[in-house]
C-alpha cells in the first residue's frame, strides 16, 4: 500500500467516525458535550497536521547531509559541457 493511500485511508476513518459522532447518525445517543468536543475536531487536526509537516522539514533541513564529491563531480561536468560548447561555436 503507498504512502498515499495510508493516508487516504487514515482520513476517511477519521472523517466517518467524526461524522458518526457529530451528526448521530446510529443514534448512539451519545452527551451533547461529545457533540460539542467532535464539532471543531477537524480544524484542531489539520493544525496538528501542520505542526507535524513543519517540524519533519525542520529536522530533515537541520540534518541534510552534504554530498561534496557529488558537488565536485557536477561542477566538472558543468565544466566539460561549458568546453563542449565553446567549441562548438557558443559564445557566453
Amino acid at each position: 500500500m503507498t504512502k498515499l493511500l495510508e493516508w487516504l485511508f487514515g482520513v476517511s476513518l477519521i472523517g466517518v467516525a467524526w461524522g458518526l459522532v457529530t451528526f448521530d447518525l446510529l443514534d448512539l445517543r451519545l452527551p451533547p458535550v461529545y457533540q460539542e468536543v467532535a464539532w471543531p475536531m477537524p480544524v484542531y487536526l489539520l493544525v496538528a497536521f501542520g505542526c507535524y509537516s513543519l517540524a519533519t522539514v525542520g529536522y530533515r533541513v537541520a540534518t541534510f547531509n552534504d554530498c561534496e564529491d557529488a558537488a565536485k563531480e557536477l561542477q566538472a561536468q558543468i565544466q566539460e559541457a561549458k568546453e563542449d560548447l565553446r567549441k562548438k561555436g557558443l559564445k557566453m
